[in-house]
């Protein structure tokens, strides 16, 4: 059986990789709307029609147009803006989260697709929290960097250009649009402090988590709690930090839609940091708007990817 999928936004940079998983497969039949007519409703409503899932690579404004465009209609909808993140009626498309999450998002309308920096917080901070490894309420801090890629055509073009700097911090206002969202998912009451940052290469991120250790939360209890949770996961890996070695490459997984979490630190300084390392438009984007859309169709998990 053919699936009938329209990418609304197929011109951007998580679009273009969507597309790019999808061509080829026997399995998926691309709409594609007419570049000369990608502002018209009208045009765009005729390809929401033929659809049996749309992926909406949009801001979130736009991506809110889109949603009100096809009421009415059977389209199911994968948005990966940042406007449903939070929304209950939406299901939230990290099926690693949680035991019930694949059938939520196979049964689901409206599925919203994770951010980068936020896939690879709440894949570490959900299972500790869980596991009674993190209070919901402890003061936690974020850190990460992120291919400049992640920040969109200008800033694409600033690297491009060779007019933007080899690294830089941003977002210390703490209104990043990823913090509700690893709240929500995360399962923390109190806003973590997030230090984001981009460095000067197209794809891949690192997450870091730093914490106190004390007789409870040691290096090999917060390992174990993560591999626990991770044990039968496709694409999220669990690695003991001597596999990893010194350096951490933040684009050791580019080109995948694999997360790689390890811990690193030492019992004895009382301190570790955990880090995930993914795609930051493989599982941070396009990779995961590809799983979850195969997991609405009830095709293999793994199809394209």
């Amino acid at each position: 059986m053919t699936h009938s999928v329209f990418i609304d936004g197929e011109a951007g940079t998580t679009g273009l990789q969507i597309r790019d998983r999808l061509l080829g497969r026997d399995d998926i039949r691309l709409v594609q709307l007419d570049p000369a007519r990608r502002k018209e409703p009208e045009a765009r409503a005729e390809c929401f029609a033929q659809a049996d899932v749309a992926i909406l690579c949009l801001p979130d404004a736009a991506s809110r147009e889109a949603v009100a465009l096809t009421q009415g209609m059977d389209v199911r909808l994968i948005d990966a803006s940042t406007a449903y993140r939070t929304d209950p009626d939406w299901a939230f498309g990290f099926p690693e989260l949680a035991p019930e999450m694949r059938e939520l998002i196979a049964a689901a309308r409206h599925v919203s697709n994770p951010g980068c920096y936020s896939t690879g917080a709440i894949a570490m901070i959900a299972p500790l929290v869980a596991a009674g490894l993190i209070d919901e309420t402890e003061a936690l801090s974020i850190n990460a960097v992120s291919g400049y890629t992640g920040g969109g055509k200008a800033l694409i073009a600033e690297y491009d250009a060779g007019t933007a700097p080899a690294h830089f911090v941003y977002g210390l206002d703490q209104r990043h649009k990823h913090i509700p969202e690893i709240m929500t998912h995360g399962g923390l009451l109190l806003q973590p402090v997030f230090a984001p940052s981009v460095g000067s290469f197209a794809q891949g991120m690192a997450v870091q988590l730093p914490l106190h250790l004390d007789d409870d939360r040691s290096v090999a209890a917060l390992h174990q709690a993560l591999a626990d949770h991770y044990a039968d996961a496709r694409f999220v890996q669990v690695v003991p930090a001597d596999q990893i070695g010194a350096r951490i490459d933040p684009t050791a997984l580019n080109g995948t839609n694999l997360l790689r979490i390890s811990v690193h630190g030492s019992d004895d300084a009382g301190c570790a940091t955990v880090v995930a390392v993914l795609d930051n438009l493989g599982k941070g984007a396009s990779g995961a708007a590809v799983q979850n859309l195969n997991i609405m169709l009830d095709l293999p998990e793994d199809a394209g990817l």
